[in-house]
């Protein structure tokens, strides 16, 4: 990095043996400047998406934003010498291909605006339902899209016109002979246009001299606008070829997995799982290592990924009893199932109860919340001991958390614990309290809504008691009841509704209870309506249960 007294030196493609500049450059660019650019292919659009995608109305509106001066966003460029495969067409606009000499201007962020205003103002093609086929309406001053490559009418002007000064101004030399009355104001309002896409500036941030590993992080994080853009589509770039598409590949596996109620599974997650079937490990340094492999052994390893991540969710569904991708704690614990079936296919019985306790060990402690670099090889290395006999398990460097944290921690769709509180209760095949009937755990577990899942304190009860809402949604409180039961429990009182509870359960009042992992300690509290001591001893409860399933 250079210090505060070093300015440094700019870097031009023509300069390939000069340092280039690690800090971000930030410059305001003129917007049809940046698109000559990436006509001549000074800026490459790496490959992220197959095709332009955007809508013919997303168009036209980023068109009218530009004519009202509204700004459109900022754009990420990424100097590097590093080769990504790029893009040599735009939709039906041909642009030039990549020069052979790098360092080269890569966008990262902003293809789809970018090659949007590139598309306007440099189309020449001879398709009339191209989506470049626009023109600008003088008299109504909106853009729209053309059927025909016959000149429109004389209040129309095409966009591609505002790229040649010539064209555009020879263009409104014909205005001066027509006979409309509203001739000067067409005049003015294509003067006006044309100096709109003439002055219309946009911020611009160029990173300088970064590895994949280092940009694709900023990448992620900066990228907003559009299709939301992440590491995997970088890597596409990085590693596309003919016989080759990332994207495909891993959706391909996806699309397996879907068929299982796992499609879900994040790309990130499969490209991890590649980069170590591929000889590499599940980082980011590892999976930038993947360009440097031939297509033959990135199929292979994408093969292989799949026949692992196969075994795993069978494994999820059966061991653990996990419905679907939705329900599993952290998307990474995925990548190290994976490993595991990888190079063990065909594990033996005991290595089956090891790895379950690796799962509820990684699941309540969060230790999957901080993966990182130094993690993921460490447990690399632990499957592969495992595997080998080496070791006797998979090792979480972690430790079983206070019973307080099931108080601590509010039910929510995307808290890790919340779910692994859902599995564990799944578990214990619970029955409504109210009515004796089995919870359709399965539907539970869909999580597509929580109408399963229910206070056993009732929240308004709670509410009216002075108690805050993210106390009384704590997971020590929660627990499965259907939707009829959880309406005739109302804002009911626990010494209230649970005498309903004593009448239907009879005799098995102790077995629906602890199916629902509530003691007799914690039933006695909430008779007594004693919120405190009942999420007391039902994290306790909670606690003994995690006990027994991780071997702590």
């Amino acid at each position: 990095m250079s210090n505060d007294s070093e300015k440094p030196e700019k870097m031009t493609d023509t300069t390939v043996g000069a340092p280039l500049p690690k800090d971000p450059q930030p410059s305001v660019d003129r917007i049809d400047e940046l698109a000559r650019r990436v006509i001549s292919g000074d800026i490459l659009l790496p490959k992220f998406q197959r095709e332009f995608v955007w809508k013919r109305q997303q168009t036209l509106e980023l068109l009218d934003s530009v004519r009202r001066n509204y700004p459109i966003g900022s754009l990420l460029l990424w100097q590097s010498r590093q080769e990504l495969r790029s893009e040599n067409c735009i939709a039906d606009l041909e642009i030039a291909l990549p020069k052979p000499d790098y360092p080269v201007n890569y966008l990262l962020d902003g293809q789809q605006r970018l090659s949007t205003i590139c598309g306007a103002l440099h189309w020449s093609g001879n398709d009339a339902a191209s989506v470049w086929n626009i023109a600008y309406d003088l008299r109504n001053k909106e853009f729209v899209h053309l059927d025909t490559l016959e000149e429109p009418a004389q209040h129309l002007v095409r966009t591609n016109k505002l790229s040649d000064g010539a064209a555009f101004y020879k263009f409104c030399a014909t205005l001066d002979l027509l006979d409309a009355k509203d001739k000067e104001e067409l005049k003015h309002n294509a003067d006006q246009l044309f100096n709109r896409f003439k002055d219309y500036k946009v911020a611009t941030v160029t990173l300088g001299d970064m590895s994949i590993q280092d940009v694709a992080p900023i990448f992620e994080r900066v990228n907003s606008t559009g299709t939301r853009l992440t590491i995997v589509d970088l890597m596409r770039a990085a590693t596309w070829s003919q016989d080759f598409d990332l994207i495909d590949a891993i959706d391909e596996v996806l699309q397996v997995l879907d068929e299982k109620n796992f499609g879900g599974i994040d790309r990130k997650v499969v490209l991890r799982v590649m980069s170590a079937a591929a000889g590499g490990g599940f980082s980011v340094e590892s999976i930038d290592a993947l360009r440097n492999y031939e297509a033959a052994t990135l199929k292979k390893a994408m093969e292989d990924s799949q026949a692992a991540f196969e075994k795993s969710v069978d494994y999820l569904v059966t061991q653990i009893r996990i419905p679907s991708d939705a329900v599993i704690p952290y998307a990474n614990q995925i990548v190290v199932l994976a490993e595991f079936f990888r190079l063990c296919p065909n594990p033996s019985s005991t290595q089956y109860d090891q790895l379950t306790r690796w799962f509820w060990q990684s699941a309540v402690s969060g230790y999957f919340s901080g993966w990182n670099t130094g993690n993921m090889t460490r447990d690399k290395q632990s499957v592969e001991g495992f595997v080998s006999g080496k070791e006797d398990a998979i090792t979480v460097s972690a430790y079983k958390p206070h019973p307080k944290v099931w108080e601590q921690k509010t039910f929510r769709a995307d808290n890790a614990h919340a779910k692994t509180l859902a599995i564990i209760l799944a578990h214990e095949s619970p029955v409504d309290l109210l009515t004796g009937q089995r919870i359709d755990v399965a539907k539970s577990l869909a999580w597509s809504n929580a109408k399963e899942f229910h206070h056993f304190f009732p929240r308004d009860y709670l509410k009216s008691r002075g108690v805050p809402a993210n106390r009384a949604n704590c997971l020590s409180n929660i627990v499965m009841l259907t939707s009829i039961s959880n309406k005739q429990i109302s804002n009911r009182r626990p010494s209230d509704y649970l005498q309903d509870v004593v009448k239907a359960a009879g005799s098995n009042l102790h077995t629906w209870l602890e199916s629902n992992l509530i003691s007799g300690e914690a039933w006695s509290a909430a008779l007594s309506d004693d919120f405190d001591a009942f999420l007391e001893e039902r994290s306790k409860t909670i606690d003994q249960r995690v006990a027994a399933l991780t071997g702590w």
